[in-house]
C-alpha cells in the first residue's frame, strides 16, 4: 500500500518523507520536487522564515538511475534556519496552537518540545511526499491543482476550473486567477498586517480524469470521501472541509442538488457536479472538488492573553516569527494530500508492482466499464 511518513522540527537538521508502496518503473524527476516546494514557499503575506529557506529536496534511496525501485524512497529537505538547541524556551502558550495542549500533554513547561514538530514547516515534507504522488498520478493521466477562493471577506466567485487556468494562478500570489478578487485579497492581507493580526481563508482543491470505483462503499476506512477528509484535516490550522456543494446540501431539495445521470455513447456524463465527483464513498467519474477552510494563523504579533507555564503569572503568549497569511501555502499543501490519497486509491484499484502493470490494469478495467456501458 502506497503510504507516507515525516520527520523533523521546525528548527532542527531537515525534514524527512519516506514514502513506502510506489511502483517500480517510475521515473521520478527530483526537479517537479522542488518545483512544488517553491510554490509552497510563495504567496502574499508570507513571513521571514521564506526568505531563509530556499528548500530543495534530495532523493536518498528507493531509485537508480532516477528510476523507481519499488523500495522506500526517502526525501530529504535541509534546513538552513537550524537552531533547535540554542533557541529560547517558550513557557507562554499561544491561543490556538498547539502550545498548552501538547505541553499539558507530554509534561513539560517548554512548549518549544511542542512547537517545533506541530509547526506547519513540517508541511514541505508533506508537499515532497506530494509530488511523488502527482507523478504516479500523471501516469494515469490524473491531474491535481487548487487555487483561493477567499482570503478574510474578499470573495472569488471563479468555478469551474481547468487545467488551463493553472498558468493564471501559479502567476498570482495569492493563487487566485481573477485580478480583481485578487486584489481584494491583498488589501485583506495588508489591513490585517497594519493590525499586528492574522487571516485565514478558502482553498478549493480540483482532480481532473480520476477513474470511476475509487475507494469502496463497503467500510467506513475505505470510503475515498473520508479518506481525502482526514488527510486535509490533518493539515495545520484546517477546520472545514466539504466537497461539491458541500454544506449548502443541506439548504437544497433533493431534486436540484442530485446529478442527473446520462450515457453518452459509452460514457456516463452528469448535468452538474454538486456531488463533487464522489457517490457512496467512491469516485464517479466527474472532477473531484474538496474546499477546505483554514483558521487565521495563531502567532500574533500584537498577542492576545496567557499565561506562563513557569510562574503561573498571566503574560501575553509568546511570539515566534510567523506569517500574516499562508492560505496560498496551505493550498499547496492540500493539494499534496488529495493527491497522495488518489494516488494511493488508484493503486489499490489497478495493484502491480510495477508502474507498466498498474498502467495495463487500469486500461482493462476501464474498457470493461465501456463494455458494461455498451
Amino acid at each position: 500500500m502506497l503510504n507516507f511518513r515525516t520527520a523533523g522540527e521546525s528548527h532542527g537538521k531537515a525534514l524527512i518523507a519516506l514514502v513506502e508502496g510506489v511502483p517500480a518503473g517510475l521515473r521520478l524527476d527530483v526537479s517537479q520536487i522542488n518545483a512544488e516546494l517553491a510554490r509552497r514557499q510563495k504567496g502574499y503575506g508570507r513571513g521571514g522564515r521564506m526568505l531563509i529557506e530556499k528548500d530543495k529536496a534530495e532523493i536518498l534511496s528507493g531509485i537508480r538511475k532516477g528510476v523507481t525501485l519499488g523500495s522506500p524512497i526517502a526525501i530529504i529537505i535541509t534546513n538552513k534556519d537550524e537552531r533547535i538547541d540554542s533557541a529560547p524556551e517558550v513557557l507562554v502558550p499561544r491561543p490556538g496552537h498547539a502550545d498548552l495542549a501538547g505541553a499539558i500533554k507530554y509534561g513539560t513547561r517548554d512548549a518549544r518540545n511542542i512547537l517545533e514538530r506541530a509547526s506547519a514547516r513540517e508541511t514541505a515534507a508533506r508537499v515532497a511526499a506530494g509530488s511523488v504522488a502527482k507523478q504516479i498520478l500523471a501516469r494515469f493521466n490524473v491531474n491535481v491543482f487548487g487555487h483561493v477562493i477567499s482570503i478574510g471577506q474578499a470573495f472569488c466567485e471563479c468555478r469551474g476550473l481547468g487545467s488551463g487556468d493553472i498558468a493564471a494562478i501559479n502567476a498570482s500570489d495569492v493563487s487566485c486567477p481573477d485580478k480583481n478578487a485578487a486584489k481584494r485579497m491583498r488589501a485583506e492581507i495588508d489591513s490585517a498586517a497594519k493590525e499586528k493580526d492574522t487571516i485565514g481563508g478558502v482553498f478549493e482543491l480540483i482532480a481532473e480524469n480520476v477513474p470511476p470505483g475509487l475507494g469502496s462503499h463497503v467500510q467506513w476506512d475505505s470510503k475515498l470521501d473520508g479518506r481525502i477528509a482526514r488527510a486535509i484535516l490533518s493539515i495545520q490550522a484546517i477546520k472545514g472541509v466539504e466537497f461539491g456543494a458541500g454544506f449548502a446540501s443541506a439548504l437544497i431539495p433533493g431534486s436540484s442538488l442530485h446529478d442527473a445521470i446520462r450515457r453518452a455513447g459509452k460514457k456516463i456524463v452528469r448535468g452538474s457536479n454538486n456531488a463533487g465527483g464522489i457517490e457512496g464513498g467512491m469516485s464517479n467519474g466527474s472532477d473531484i472538488i474538496v474546499r477546505a477552510a483554514m483558521k487565521p494563523i495563531a502567532t500574533l504579533y500584537s498577542p492576545l492573553e496567557s499565561f506562563n507555564l513557569a510562574t503561573g503569572k498571566k503574560a501575553p503568549a509568546s511570539v515566534e516569527r510567523s506569517d500574516i497569511c499562508a492560505v496560498p501555502a496551505a493550498c499547496v499543501v492540500g493539494e499534496a494530500a488529495l493527491a497522495f490519497e488518489l494516488a494511493r486509491a488508484v493503486l489499490e484499484k489497478t495493484g502491480g508492482d510495477s508502474i507498466r502493470e498498474a498502467e495495463r490494469n487500469l486500461s482493462g478495467y476501464l474498457k470493461q466499464i465501456e463494455a458494461m456501458i455498451g
